[in-house]
């Protein structure tokens, strides 16, 4: 791909699609998803991004509809005015306008999509990645009873996904982990993610966790807590890994250096891109930091691109990208994601490596704004 090739966005597209089953997190129940997609054009060939803000601004600020605004306002009569654009040059173009990262990521994931359909290659080996199959895990909401969670694990184990994640809020968090530990056993990796639900004063129950071998905890405390994350890990014999709070190169690299950040989720959305993800995966190689790729409740896009990116070596840690039917009957793309004994396929297809099954997409699209 050179650094020349450039791109125009040309659709924006809202779909609207239902779960399996309802995600609760310590922020709220999801029983379906409002989707933001963008399509780009270059030399006739076509590129998808997708935008992993969710309905409502819970997880971060964004939100659907405001990434929809922020785009139409200020993101795309940036880009227009430079004409054609390359995905390479999509952050500086956009650097003026202050936050939006996903809003920004699912253009430059367009743009970069048709650049390298274009060219014919595929995402991982633009990376560079050499691994062909990833592990796979699977994360779990908070269930209404115990009953619930352990039927609920029971069946991702029996699916052979290679790492269990549990969401767990104030309340919902010694019981329950330790009975899905009594159920996987001591082998199977187990992880918690807090979504920011816990507050300083609970460092000392949040110790408590360290009874059941976890890999991490993930997000505990509030996004602009490093000071309380620092003092976290170093009381907890569980490493500490950041998600929320990590939103560029610069906070990933101060909250390491600080020692709040044992463990980096990485999530291409949250960081602006997947060209920025990938320099966050570098600067956690370089100063030796163990890393995955989480997910967003993507579609077969951006589920797609995750796995893209998690076949580079520096994804020590198996990443939240499970199969396409572990949150949607029918997924967007020909041919979704699956899980084959722990481990999904890296997509070796041009561009991200997905295809868009437009009979689907148009049953389950909302509203779409054509710009050219």
């Amino acid at each position: 791909m050179t650094a020349a090739a450039g791109g125009r966005i040309v659709e924006l597209r809202e779909i609207s699609l239902p779960l399996v089953a309802p995600f609760r997190t310590s922020f709220g129940v999801q029983t379906s998803r409002r989707i933001l997609l963008a399509r780009a054009e270059l030399d006739g060939v076509q590129g998808w991004g997708e935008c992993v803000a969710g309905d409502e601004p819970t997880y971060s600020a964004e939100f659907v509809d405001g990434a929809a605004l922020v785009i139409r306002a200020e993101l795309l009569p940036r880009l227009s005015a430079q004409g054609a654009v390359a995905a390479g040059s999509v952050s500086d173009v956009l650097a003026g306008v202050k936050g939006h990262a996903m809003a920004k990521a699912a253009l430059e994931m367009a743009l970069l999509d048709a650049e390298l359909r274009a060219t014919g290659r595929s995402f991982a080996a633009h990376l560079g990645a050499t691994r062909t199959r990833i592990p796979s895990g699977v994360s779990v909401g908070i269930h209404p009873t115990l009953d619930d969670l352990l039927g609920a694990v029971s069946r991702y184990v029996a699916e052979g996904y290679a790492r269990i994640k549990l969401k767990i809020e104030p309340g919902w968090d010694l019981e329950p982990v330790a009975a899905v530990r009594a159920l996987i056993g001591p082998d199977l990796p187990l992880q918690v993610d807090a979504n920011t639900a816990y507050t300083r004063d609970d460092i000392d129950h949040l110790c408590r966790l360290d009874a059941f071998d976890l890999l991490l905890v993930e997000q505990p405390l509030p996004e602009d807590d490093l000071l309380g994350h620092a003092q976290l890990a170093a009381r907890s014999a569980t490493p500490v890994c950041l998600d929320e709070t990590i939103v560029s190169v610069t906070s990933a690299a101060d909250a390491i250096e600080l020692g709040a950040c044992e463990v980096v989720n990485i999530k291409p959305g949250r960081v602006g891109g997947y060209l920025t993800a990938r320099r966050i995966h570098d600067l956690c190689v370089d100063r030796g930091v163990p890393a995955w790729c989480g997910g967003m409740l993507e579609t077969g896009i951006g589920r797609a691109a995750n796995a893209g990116l998690a076949a580079l070596d520096g994804f020590t840690l198996p990443g939240d990208i499970s199969a396409s039917a572990r949150f949607w009957e029918r997924d967007i793309v020909v041919g979704p994601i699956t899980v084959t004994d722990g481990q999904i396929a890296v997509p070796t297809g041009p561009g991200f490596g997905f295809e868009v099954d437009l009979d689907v997409l148009d049953e389950v699209t909302t509203w779409v704004e054509r710009l050219t």
